[in-house]
């Protein structure tokens, strides 16, 4: 028995949008060890805030990557969970040895630029698939990258 027996998903709208996923799944792995970095070295006069911010946003983006894991398995597919794998696939690279704020604002910006960028992609596909809950997923996600886009900008201005 499977799972896509009982969803109205089909078999190749499953693998098209799971394929997608698995691409971000990896750049969420990476984005997640680079906000530990950020998290664990930070400095300077902002240090209490973005400490606990950074620490906030990958306790989020953990969540995130188990929710991805899971919807491939529930679309059939297998989710990956070897960083090495990651590595490869990742469009997110890593980064290291980043105390300034700014520095890593700015790093984290280009990040969920990215990750929006992959979301509305997956949305489309998983939209076209008849996946409803892969677009509420991604709905969701691109919703709160926005107004998290917002503040961090504004903390730059």
């Amino acid at each position: 028995m499977k799972t896509l027996d009982y969803i109205s998903v089909s078999s190749e709208g499953a693998n098209l949008v799971s394929n997608e996923l698995k691409q971000l799944l990896a750049d969420l792995q990476i984005f997640y060890t680079n906000l530990r970095g950020f998290h664990w070295n930070i400095k300077g006069n902002q240090f209490f805030q973005l400490h606990s911010k950074f620490e906030e946003m990958y306790d989020d983006i953990n969540e995130k990557a188990d929710e991805i894991a899971e919807r491939m398995l529930i679309l059939g597919a297998k989710p990956d969970n070897r960083f090495s794998e990651y590595l490869k696939t990742s469009k997110i690279k890593e980064v290291n040895d980043i105390t300034e704020g700014k520095e890593a604002i700015k790093s984290i910006l280009d990040s969920l630029k990215h990750l929006i960028s992959q979301e509305s992609k997956i949305l489309g596909i998983a939209s076209d698939a008849g996946d409803e809950s892969t677009v509420a997923i991604m709905s969701d996600y691109i919703k709160e990258q926005e107004k998290m886009v917002w503040m961090l900008t504004a903390t730059l201005s």
